[in-house]
């Protein structure tokens, strides 16, 4: 006989990979912002680099080009600090379906769980039941002959 447990059984496991593929995605997502932040942070110190070696005895046209290559990479940082806002905000979805599979989850696999203790509890009740009934069909015990 197929319980009400066993048959939502299959939804829960279902749910249970749908968590665990979110998960997955979520790690990956954070993953993809650390290296997004890293990026930028090197981008910085090449930046600071560039900017404070500027000295004397270049020439004209050097300068011109160090200039230009801190222009190209501040372009680069500020295309960088995009990236980062779009990485956080991917984050953001995948925390939120992530959170969403786990409550699927967790609400079905608390159904199935109250499902069973209730058929644990109806099956205590059958048993205890004919334990009552032949308890009153058994047969009374012979009096004892006394001498």
């Amino acid at each position: 006989m197929s319980t009400r447990a066993n048959r939502l059984q299959p939804a829960a496991d279902q749910a249970r990979q749908r968590s665990e593929e979110a998960v997955q995605k979520l790690a990956e997502q954070q993953q993809a912002l650390a290296k997004a932040e890293r990026q930028l942070s090197e981008l910085r110190g090449y930046r600071q680099e560039y900017a404070v070696e500027a000295g004397g005895g270049m020439s004209v046209s050097a300068l011109l080009n160090r200039q230009q290559f801190v222009e190209r990479i501040d372009r680069a940082i500020a295309q960088q600090l995009h990236e980062i806002e779009r990485q956080r905000r991917m984050l953001e979805h995948a925390r939120g379906q992530w959170r969403e599979a786990h409550a699927r989850e967790a609400a079905l696999d608390s159904v199935i769980d109250r499902y069973r203790e209730q058929e644990r509890k109806s099956e205590e009740r059958r048993e205890q039941g004919e334990i009552d009934e032949r308890m009153q069909h058994r047969r009374p015990a012979r009096p004892e002959r006394q001498p």
